[in-house]
């Protein structure tokens, strides 16, 4: 579908710099502290948008919230191009964080609502992979345009504006699917929701979201210094493809979750969650290149059945009039999780150095999805559909 493509360029952007910034680094002096700050603005915008405007594209319609996120990114991209100095990449990261914001919920129902009639689960399929595959697609691109091309800071962003506009040129092209619009001042700022019912389901939904973006967030943030320092790996294509695989095997298991069921996706979820951070503490221990990228790939498959079965879960539990709410205060979650933890690893880094910076993390982890998974096996999640 074309209104995938356009979602899957949005998202590419978002995680473009990521094997750049050991770059970025070595051109403007910064500490580790620093690179997880510049990531973790990210996702302070997404959660700004979520939470103000997140609900905006069923007000004004689904293409100017889509061109409004595409010239986000696009101005997120001149940022980095523009880049002297660390303000430049302070402002591209919240450019992008603001652009995802936009689209996390505006593309998904755009996608939905084109499919052809009886097209629902190719339509789900579609999104899914459009939004982690476009995540992963972004570390990959940048990672082999600087390895192997010129200009490693600028070629990316340079890739991605022509791709952008070229996005822009479709979405002009598709059709508007809400029908009946109203003035972009009838939208109002959400406030996180939680009826009483959907407690229960919430509380470790919520812990396997916040603990599995947090490993995407560390991952994505310090595995190029990690593959550089300790494994002395600093091909950026490779450093690019291993973030890469993190997200791919993420969308292999949110698609996977149709086969496993809804009821089991979320505790199975948590053992891969738990079988990945293993991992990665066997890797920062023992500097094995091995174990990083089963890491990624387990803790991928793990992070996309915890967090679909966890969307599912409170989706189904939740009343109809209140579930977009109770969705954005999961995504809200989900978000933090990107930003405080590895913001948190950031400042160990200094004292203890980042394999130390990264086993205090793994640990504090591992006890947040042991707990969720200890409650779901007290007290399991009844499946909804």
């Amino acid at each position: 579908m074309l209104s995938g493509a356009v979602f899957a360029v949005c998202m590419a952007g978002t995680t473009l710099p990521t094997p750049l910034y050991p770059l970025y680094q070595g051109k403007f002096g910064f500490s580790e502290l620093t690179v997880t700050v510049v990531y973790a603005v990210y996702a302070f915008g997404v959660i700004g948008v979520l939470l103000l405007v997140g609900n905006a594209s069923d007000a004004v319609g689904r293409r100017p919230v889509l061109l409004c996120g595409l010239g986000l990114a696009a101005a997120s991209a001149v940022c980095f191009l523009c880049a002297t100095g660390l303000g430049w990449l302070y402002a591209g990261r919240l450019l992008s964080g603001l652009s995802a914001g936009l689209f996390t919920g505006a593309a998904t129902a755009y996608v939905m609502e084109l499919a052809p009639e009886g097209g629902a689960s190719r339509a789900t399929f579609v999104a899914t992979a459009a939004n982690m595959g476009g995540l992963g697609c972004g570390p990959l691109l940048s990672g082999v345009l600087a390895q192997y091309a010129d200009w490693p800071l600028y070629l990316p962003f340079v890739t991605h504006l022509v791709l952008v506009a070229g996005s822009a040129a479709v979405l002009l092209r598709l059709v508007e699917t809400v029908r009946e619009r109203k003035p972009l001042r009838t939208v109002r700022p959400q406030r996180p929701a939680l009826p009483p019912q959907v407690r229960a389901v919430f509380t470790p939904a919520a812990i396997a979201s916040f603990a599995g973006f947090a490993l995407f967030g560390v991952f994505t943030s310090v595995s190029p210094a990690f593959l550089a320092e300790s494994l002395h790996v600093d091909n950026h294509a490779v450093s690019g493809l291993v973030v890469a695989l993190a997200f791919f095997a993420s969308t292999a298991g949110q698609l996977a979750v149709g086969g496993v069921g809804v009821r089991r996706s979320l505790p199975l979820g948590c053992a891969g969650l738990l079988a990945g951070l293993a991992l990665l503490a066997g890797a920062l221990r023992w500097d094995l290149m091995s174990l990083v990228v089963l890491s990624a790939l387990v803790g991928g498959v793990g992070q996309g059945l915890a967090f679909r079965g966890a969307l599912s879960e409170v989706a189904g539990a939740s009343p109809e009039h209140r579930r977009a709410a109770v969705i954005s205060t999961l995504f809200v979650v989900a978000y933090a999780g990107i930003s405080v933890p590895v913001i948190g690893v950031g400042l160990l880094t200094g004292p203890i150095g980042l394999e130390g910076a990264g086993l205090v993390f793994i640990a504090c982890m591992a006890v947040l999805v042991s707990t969720a998974a200890v409650y779901l096996v007290r007290r399991p999640a009844v499946a909804r559909t």
